[in-house]
């Protein structure tokens, strides 16, 4: 999305448009959650997960510090074994170059408490070594407490999916998946038919203020605006994040480019770019600034800077 030329002025500035988004607020009725929330957003779908700070609180640190780094984001599933785990965080994939590791921390100290039930996430470890975790972590998709809390001092669970965000697991479950080796043990992939490993299942991580389901949220505490975008209608598809940027000419984003995965297929909602106008079109999107949640629909962007993939807020409606 960044090859792109076109130069518009700005008509929305970001104090006008918090005005409107203040005045026009819709509070949620949501259940208060305790612990820190990130945002898993995959070729697949996106889920979120609640980390559980206060029980676990060296293994969600450890967590917390690959996702502050961008680590995780861009990497892709490496092991996914059917109706046991979906595990990642290890590997990045480059064309002509093969996995790329991400860099390893120091290992954590195991704090094995709550049960590897279906719908939580723990750590992954090297065997005979409890205090062995660092990057790599996983999904429980069924109950494999009888086997995950017996061994290993028993594996450290430090999350839970919410919602109904185990329907995204499970239709990552369902893919097929090939075997490349240790960097890629049971990769699923969401191709037809594999040919090479862009068709593998990517995800981005990212610290969220709040759980929610919209396909395309923007927070103001965060500045970042998590979406699915469909290019010139269907040659493309693809997940990404953008982060707000200071400007004198409105709200302007910037695609954080580490965080551009394939998506799977459109779906309904998804928003769209046409390379011809320059426009990034979001059908329906939910805002968040400071707690005050609000829907505005037909979000307008227009590209003005192709060289770092800025855009500029141009339009939208009240709901």
């Amino acid at each position: 999305m960044s090859n792109l030329t076109i130069d518009y002025s700005a008509k929305v500035t970001f104090r006008a448009l918090c005005a409107v988004f203040a005045l026009f607020s819709i509070f949620t009725s949501a259940t208060s959650l305790a612990g820190t929330i990130v945002r898993v957003s995959t070729s697949v779908g996106d889920y979120s997960i609640e980390l559980l700070d206060e029980s676990a609180p060296l293994t969600v640190a450890n967590f917390l510090g690959y996702v502050d780094r961008n680590d995780f984001n861009g990497t892709y599933l490496h092991r996914v074994v059917d109706n046991f785990v979906v595990q990642g965080g290890a590997y990045r994939f480059k064309l002509f170059e093969g996995p790329i590791d991400i860099p390893v921390g120091e290992s954590v100290v195991n704090e094995f408490g709550a049960s590897n039930v279906r719908g939580t996430v723990a750590m992954a470890k090297v065997d005979g070594d409890p205090d062995s975790a660092t990057n790599q972590w996983f999904v429980n998709l069924a109950d494999n407490s009888a086997n995950l809390d017996e061994s290993n001092g028993g594996f450290t669970v430090f999350g839970t999916v919410l919602g109904d965000g185990m329907a995204v697991l499970d239709a990552i479950d369902a893919l097929p998946f090939v075997s490349l080796g240790a960097k890629a043990t049971n990769a699923p992939y969401f191709s037809e038919f594999y040919e090479n490993p862009t068709s593998f299942v990517y995800m981005n991580v990212e610290v969220t203020e709040r759980f929610s389901s919209a396909a395309h949220v923007y927070e103001s505490g965060t500045g970042l605006l998590i979406t699915s975008v469909n290019i010139d209608n269907g040659s493309d598809n693809v997940s990404l994040n953008f982060s707000s940027v200071a400007s004198d000419l409105g709200f302007v984003i910037q695609a954080n480019q580490e965080s551009v995965i394939p998506r799977q297929a459109v779906f309904d909602g998804i928003a769209a770019f046409d390379s011809a106008t320059g426009l990034f079109t979001i059908p329906s999107l939910e805002v968040n600034l400071n707690g005050s949640v609000s829907v505005i629909s037909n979000v307008v962007f227009k590209l003005i800077d192709p060289a770092r993939a800025r855009f500029l807020l141009d339009s939208y409606e009240q709901n």
